[in-house]
């Protein structure tokens, strides 16, 4: 019976650690496939923390990653890019609010999710971005919040669209989250 018990205990715990490892994934469903990201609540907790609340407010569904740089990010969150006329306010905007900066000793390695700001660490709001080479001169100065763990192939698709001379997509629906999901 003792042995049994600690066979279940041992379940239990798998079942546990299971469920915390979906609890902090998000998925990011894209024109061109999806992207599985793991998030950091442990070294970034109110980031981590607004992105879900973003993300299950539906923030995020229909904009664009309007920031593509090859051999270094794609970057999306600006609610500015719904309007794809508009282009000269992509990159501005934001959900109303701020957070402050979370910097940690997590690198910018290849799959980095990382949040966008302007000049003052304490700016980022719903902006984020994904990237795409080590960017180490980036650590400490940006809030890593997690990583992506499954869709780089899907990031490197979205990397490779045709850009304007702002590194804007010239074809925003390729480029376009359609859905943001998270597990709480």
């Amino acid at each position: 019976m003792a042995k049994y018990s600690k066979q279940l205990k041992h379940i239990e715990s798998d079942d546990e650690e299971r469920k915390m490892e979906i609890a902090n994934t998000g998925l990011i469903s894209s024109s061109l496939g999806e992207i599985k990201v793991e998030f950091y609540p442990e070294h970034a907790p109110k980031t981590v923390e607004n992105f879900k609340k973003l993300a299950n407010r539906g923030f995020y569904d229909g904009l664009i990653f309007h920031r593509i740089v090859p051999n270094f990010v794609i970057q999306g969150g600006d609610p500015n890019t719904r309007d794809v006329n508009n282009r000269t306010r992509w990159g501005t905007g934001g959900p109303g609010w701020n957070i402050k900066a979370e910097f940690n000793k997590n690198k910018h390695s290849r799959g980095t999710l990382s949040m966008a700001r302007s000049q003052d660490p304490d700016s980022a709001g719903s902006q984020f971005f994904i990237v795409l080479k080590d960017s180490n001169f980036l650590d400490g100065q940006y809030t890593v919040f997690g990583r992506v763990i499954s869709g780089m192939d899907v990031v490197d698709k979205i990397v490779s669209l045709k850009t304007d001379s702002t590194d804007a997509p010239i074809d925003t629906e390729k480029a376009k989250m359609i859905k943001v999901t998270v597990s709480d």
